[in-house]
């Protein structure tokens, strides 16, 4: 399976006005804190991949400034990402797992020599409309976001990125101001 995903900087209290204009469900808000690894047999930046552990605590009530509290619930995941598979998105192949202890997972990857490379922190609001995914994102040392993303077979890739412009242009933003660059990788080069 593919994840297609398109990615823009814009003001979530623009957004906010036209998801609600469009009908869009709010689902839920997390955080998220992710820790990137480098591998010790390939460089992941010539690569174009990612290995990282994902903390995140969501939480269950409506308020976006809500602070954390009862219904809190926080799960880890190892993600893998492979490289992108388009020039026209930020498609690629992930595999995705819950892992029930975090410090064991990160003492098996330590133990097989991958390193902590770095850590990105985000705030999202996610919201549901016609099979697609928007998140509002807010991360650390780079500002705010707005993600369109679906799941999509290989041979369905075109047809859901161009939903995913779709989606975009009813919010207000331009798909050709698309970042295809991870939160990551923005963050290393500083931007």
């Amino acid at each position: 399976m593919y994840e297609v995903e398109v990615k823009v900087r814009a003001d979530h209290d623009d957004v906010r006005a036209r998801l609600a204009g469009i009908d869009a469900e709010r689902r839920h808000r997390v955080e998220q804190v992710d820790t990137y690894y480098d591998a010790p047999h390939r460089d992941f930046a010539d690569t174009d991949e990612a290995l990282r552990i994902r903390r995140e605590t969501v939480h269950r009530g409506d308020d976006e400034a809500a602070e954390p509290g009862d219904g809190d619930s926080t799960t880890t995941k190892v993600t893998y990402k492979g490289p992108l598979v388009e020039a026209e998105s930020k498609t690629r192949e992930e595999f995705e797992t819950a892992v029930a202890d975090a410090d064991a997972a990160e003492g098996i990857l330590a133990g097989l020599g991958f390193d902590p490379a770095a850590t990105v922190e985000k705030e999202r609001t996610f919201y549901a409309t016609d099979g697609y995914t928007v998140t509002l994102d807010r991360v650390a040392g780079l500002g705010e976001f707005v993600e369109v993303e679906r799941e999509a077979a290989e041979a369905d890739i075109e047809r859901v990125r161009e939903g995913a412009y779709e989606v975009l242009e009813a919010l207000g933003l331009d798909p050709a101001e698309q970042i295809r660059t991870s939160y990551l990788g923005l963050l290393l080069d500083g931007q």
